[in-house]
Formats: C-alpha cells, structure tokens, sequence
C-alpha cells in the first residue's frame, strides 16, 4: 500500500492547473474551456506525456477472474437510440404534439432534459473513454488506459475507467441546483447499470438472473465506493486523489508506476477544471466533452474568462429572446455562473 512518506513524495511531486477543492469552489466558477494542443505548449505535460517518461517495465495484470470481452457480440450503446440523438428528427407532426403537451403542462425542461442528456449522451462519453473489444483496434483514449497505463483489458477495468468519469461528472452534477443535479445524477446511474445488465447476458455470456443480480451489486457497491474515495481526494490534496485511484482503477497493485499515477490526477484536474469553467445551462444542454489524454489545458487568465463570459451571456440571452423559442428550448438554469 501507498505509504506516508510516498504519499508526501506523490503531494510535493504532482502539480495540477485547476486547484478547485469542492463543489463550493465550482459554484462561483465561470464558464468555458482553454483546450489547446499539447504540442502547443511544453510547460505543461498532457498525461499522456507523462507516461512517456516512466521506465519502469510494468505489464498489464491478467486477472484471471475476471471475465475478458466476448468478441462475438456487442450490443450497441443503448444511448444510440434514434430518439435521443441530436441528428434525429421527430415527424413534424409528432413534434407539433410534444411542444403542444409541453406547453399545455407547463412541464420542467430541465428535469426532462436530463433523460437524453445525462442518461443518454454523457453516459456514452463515460462507457467510450475505456471501451474495448477483444481483437479490436483500441480509440486514442483507450489506447492511454490500456497501453500507456498498462491495465488490464477486462470488463471490470472497462467499469472502473467508466465509473472514474462518471464521477468527474457528479463533481459538476452536484454544483447545480439540487434538484437538476439529483436527477441529472440519477439518470446517468439508472442508464450505466440497465446497460451493463445487458452485457452482462449478451457480452459476458451470464446465463442466469441470480448471477447477473451478484454482478449488479459488486458493481453497485464499487460505484459507491469509488465515488466516496474520489470524493475524498477531490475536497483534501492530490496525494489523497493519486491514492484513491491507485486503489480503485489500478486496483491497488504494488508495481504501479508514480508516473502514472502523476499522469492520472492530471488527467482528472483537467477535466474538473473545464467543467469548473461551465455554466448550468452550458452543461445542462450536453455542451462538455472529455478532454483526450493527448491535450492540455491551460489556466485562463482574467481578461479570458470575462471574455468568454460575456460571450456565453450574449448567446443565451440573444436564444432566450428569441420569439419563435419552442417550449422544449426553455430553460430555468443559469448561464451566468
């Protein structure tokens, strides 16, 4: 296990650009992203970067309890569905119905939005970061958790990659107005474990409702865990963070590399630090998307911020003026935090 005084070496060792401690902090924040290129800058290491500095021979360890993909089935992101993609366009007539119903209800677009949003777009940001098939060529991001960071190609490692970003998204969840962020939260959990039971029979080959049950709870109580660890290390210092990630995504392993781990909390800053920059509504509306391994961000300078804050102000104002807004394009939330 990590001892005090590697922890001591891990806090004075990993610097990171956003230095937000807690939801507070990302309630006062404001509003956009700074990513640039990582060739742009060499000041600032990107994590994948970082690993490219490591020379310890470490190799992925293959659990042997853990199932590997199948590689004869995969089922399709049930966030694919038709209904909630931005590219999809409802018959004009079933369109003319829902914005009458809307309307006539007076419903809360806020809470409904989080169904497609949260449920739907970011939880297949969160399952794409780490997702892997046997056989098959890897993304750029998986590429970063697999080759650079040498883990395991299991689906207990897909999980743990998902749910480490899933939990960066909670961060930003929970700094919005309690009852959109519950259910922004809700949704994105409710959608992970209904997609998971799927894979669990078409993927993992799990023939029995009993079995799938054990998996669903051992899963459940990693999420709950990993989130109260994550948490920790979010509100205290990077040397509590580096820890609770050696613990749950390399699964505490003994020959894990620092520099990996320097490379993890900065890729976990950076994200916290974009979604610090959003607005409610910004983030509301599906606006973020995960900074890839291969990127920087760079903190923004006063004049930059203001910038970008009168420029997020003008949009919305300018969309919420607009005579001909539809019912389903309203929002309560703020753009000006």
């Amino acid at each position: 296990m990590l001892n005090y005084s590697t922890t001591q070496g891990l806090k004075n060792a990993l610097r990171t650009f956003g230095n937000i401690k807690n939801s507070t902090a990302l309630r006062s924040a404001k509003y956009s992203t700074n990513v640039n290129r990582s060739n742009e800058s060499k000041d600032i290491e990107s994590p994948e970067e970082s690993t490219l500095r490591s020379h310890l021979d470490v190799k992925p360890i293959d659990y042997t309890n853990n199932a590997p993909v199948n590689p004869k089935k995969k089922r399709p992101l049930l966030s694919d569905s038709k209904y909630e993609s931005k590219l999809y366009q409802l018959p004009k007539w079933k369109e003319a119905l829902g914005e009458i119903v809307i309307k006539s209800f007076n419903l809360d677009m806020d809470k409904v939005r989080a169904g497609p949003v949260a449920g739907s777009y970011y939880y297949a940001l969160c399952k794409e970061q780490g997702l892997q098939f046997e056989n098959e060529p890897l993304s750029s991001t998986a590429k970063f958790f697999y080759e650079d960071l040498k883990l395991p190609r299991t689906f207990s490692q897909w999980f743990q990659v998902t749910i480490l970003h899933e939990w960066i998204l909670f961060v930003r969840m929970r700094a919005m107005p309690f009852k959109y962020g519950k259910n922004y939260q809700q949704k994105l959990v409710d959608r992970t474990f209904s997609d998971i039971e799927l894979r669990l029979f078409d993927e993992m080959n799990v023939n029995s409702g009993r079995i799938a049950d054990q998996y669903l709870k051992d899963f459940n109580s990693q999420l709950r865990g990993a989130v109260f660890a994550y948490d920790e290390g979010f509100f205290t210092d990077d040397a509590t963070l580096a820890a609770a990630i050696w613990r749950n995504l390399f699964g505490g392993r003994k020959n894990v590399d620092m520099v990996h781990l320097e490379a993890m909390v900065r890729y976990v800053r950076a994200q916290l630090y974009v979604l610090s920059k959003m607005s409610d509504r910004e983030f509301a509306m599906g606006g973020f998307k995960f900074v890839p391994p291969d990127e920087t961000v760079h903190q923004l300078s006063p004049q930059q911020e203001a910038e970008m804050r009168n420029a997020v102000i003008e949009k919305y104002q300018a969309m919420d003026k607009k005579p001909d807004l539809l019912p389903s394009e309203r929002s309560k939330l703020s753009f000006e935090n």
